[in-house]
């Protein structure tokens, strides 16, 4: 009687195991995608707090590899910007006289270096990616004291606004951007990206990389300062998205 009992026990744990290990075959088997859909917040070494944004869609070209489309959106800077305080509790940077977004649409390829189990462990891929750059350069607007009564909102001037203390602040959101002149480059860019996600159907994970960009004529961002044509930056990218 003890025996049947044990060898019941022993096949509900077989079948158990069984049904498992074909529960992981089907997640394994489900975990293939054809499509991504992706949005990322970006910081570099030539912007600021957020240096941008992106955008991208993949598509799986075989089991190693994807091609995608992404477009980003950045502010570029140059190093020497430095923020200042006024008295008022505003913030400006002394010197600048243009801002540069850069709109990058891209086209690239990845390809999968490790691949990790089922909704769990990282994945590891390799990606480079070029593509054309439309630079807006809109005049960075400040709030300068004329005298005690009078202030007024311009683009900075260094032969003009000479004190840093007469400025109050900058100009309002997007002020001056209608004033925009345009620049046209190219960029490219390669990176490793480490996905951490759990579930199939999203993904999250960090880009870091390093990107080259430069334009047809030098961006004067600071007139008194070093300008540039070319550009280059280390990044990282936090990104999250969807698959089907």
């Amino acid at each position: 009687m003890i025996s049947v009992r044990i060898k019941f026990i022993l096949a509900l744990f077989f079948a158990a195991s069984f049904t498992e290990v074909l529960a992981q075959r089907e997640d394994a088997g489900n975990y293939e995608y054809d499509k991504e859909f992706i949005f990322g917040l970006n910081k570099n070494t030539n912007g600021g707090l957020i240096g941008g944004l992106m955008f991208k869609v993949g598509t799986r070209i075989s089991d190693e590899q994807f091609s995608f489309f992404a477009v980003e959106l950045a502010n570029v800077k140059n190093p020497k910007e430095v923020r200042y305080n006024t008295v008022l509790g505003n913030s400006y940077i002394f010197g600048k006289s243009n801002y540069l977004y850069s709109i990058r649409p891209q086209y690239g390829r990845e390809v999968i270096l490790f691949r990790k189990a089922p909704n769990q462990g990282v994945q590891v891929s390799a990606l480079a990616a070029v593509g054309p750059s439309i630079g807006l350069i809109a005049p960075y607007y400040i709030e300068y004291a004329v005298n005690r009564l009078e202030t007024v909102r311009e683009q900075y001037n260094p032969e003009v606004h000479q004190s840093r203390f007469n400025i109050l602040g900058t100009g309002r959101l997007f002020e001056g951007l209608g004033e925009s002149q345009l620049a046209i480059g190219a960029n490219a860019k390669a990176a490793i990206n480490l996905e951490f996600g759990v579930f199939r159907s999203n993904v999250t994970g960090l880009e870091l990389g390093y990107m080259i960009e430069g334009f047809n004529k030098e961006i004067p961002l600071i007139p008194t300062a070093e300008n540039r044509q070319f550009f280059q930056a280390a990044y990282f990218t936090f990104y999250y998205g969807f698959r089907k």
